[in-house]
């Protein structure tokens, strides 16, 4: 189902429904990645929590758009669309590009509203000026190359010559932004971060990760579980389960809050 937000571009896909939700879990995919690969999460997340996923363009229901190569144009987008969530409980996950793509969103969301969202959990990703491994040159076999390098497992879909023009120009694309994207330093957001990360992520090492502590002024954890850059589909139970447990606290803090 596809969330409608009047005035502004849909970039919002709801997976299953949450009667009378509390909380909005809006997940940002990976370069290359899409909103249907959170759609399993649903059944593993509190029943009171709607899940929602950002739909890029360029891919599945959006086929027909044209890429975007400018992140804070897509941040800009994607924080109109979000902005009414502000007052219900919202918080962020974004895995890989996703991770900058939702700090991105944090921030202007704070900027042009006052407030952000409830907890933004950065994955799989190095936190800002830790500058990150070299991205490959626009050719189908330099991006065939780093995509193999990250998720050897899967890295057989590309030998597939039905599937490989499907899947690399999205990834083309989204390599592009993350190499026009410089991170300006010093920016800090006032939500929590929580910061999760592969043990064996061939792009990212753990204190890499842990450099997004220093991009919040508000508390920030990190958490390492089992796996390499795409540790959610190795260890998705786990995920599942901590980052429930955090939706529940941050619930009860704004509670506290709010009654104080």
């Amino acid at each position: 189902m596809i969330v409608n937000t009047p005035g502004t571009a849909t970039w919002l896909r709801r997976f299953g429904t949450a009667a009378g939700p509390r909380q909005h879990l809006v997940c940002f995919p990976h370069a290359g990645g899409a909103a249907s690969g959170f759609s399993g999460w649903r059944r593993g997340l509190p029943a009171d929590v709607e899940l929602l996923a950002v739909r890029y363009p360029g891919r599945e229901d959006r086929i027909t758009e044209p890429f975007m190569a400018d992140m804070d144009a897509m941040a800009a987008a994607i924080s109109a669309d979000l902005a009414p969530l502000l007052d219900r409980g919202l918080v962020l996950f974004g895995h890989s590009m996703g991770a900058a793509l939702a700090f991105e969103v944090a921030l202007l969301l704070e900027r042009r509203h006052g407030r952000g969202p409830d907890l933004v959990v950065v994955s799989g990703r190095g936190g800002p000026g830790t500058g990150g491994r070299e991205l490959p040159e626009d050719d189908d076999e330099s991006v065939v190359a780093f995509a193999r390098s990250l998720d050897h497992a899967n890295a057989a879909v590309y030998d597939n010559e039905d599937l490989r023009p499907l899947l690399l120009p999205a990834l083309r694309a989204d390599l592009r932004v993350i190499r026009n994207h410089t991170p300006r330093p010093g920016r800090t957001v006032r939500s929590p971060l929580a910061i999760y990360v592969g043990d064996r992520d061939p792009d990212v090492t753990v204190p890499e990760a842990h450099a997004w502590s220093r991009a919040s002024t508000g508390a920030s954890s990190l958490k390492v579980f089992p796996g390499g850059h795409f540790y959610l589909a190795e260890s998705e139970a786990s995920v599942l389960a901590d980052l429930s447990a955090r939706l529940r606290d941050v619930r009860a803090d704004s509670a506290v809050r709010q009654g104080s």
